[in-house]
């Protein structure tokens, strides 16, 4: 008995481990450089169509001038392309910014004024 729940119990952690394994490859990476001179406060996107901004990329983050960040983007959806929204701080005087890209070729995003 106990040996028929150690294989079991095996071959529900590969099941496991390889549900996991597939979803990171589902996950969309990219890396996003700052070279306005202004701080990145926000950073939204969602799928191309959908009417609503997900959360702020960023959470409590900014990204300064000049440097850069790697995003994940994690949302279990089978979409490439996204729209994205980039929203500055007041001081920096720049307008905010919308595009969309495929998030699947693109390997790095960069800001510019």
């Amino acid at each position: 008995m106990v040996k028929k729940f150690s294989t079991l119990a095996g071959a529900f952690a590969a099941i496991l481990m390889s549900a996991g394994a597939s979803h990171a490859a589902d996950d969309l990476v990219f890396t996003l450089i700052n070279k306005t001179k202004g701080t990145l406060e926000r950073f939204y996107t969602s799928p191309e169509g959908v009417d609503n901004w997900e959360e702020d990329v960023f959470g409590d983050d900014v990204l300064e001038p000049g440097q850069s960040i790697k995003i994940t983007i994690r949302d279990g959806r089978r979409t490439c392309k996204y729209d994205m929204r980039f929203e500055f701080s007041e001081d920096s005087k720049l307008e905010d910014m919308e595009d969309t890209q495929d998030f699947c070729k693109m390997g790095t995003y960069t800001l510019h004024q």
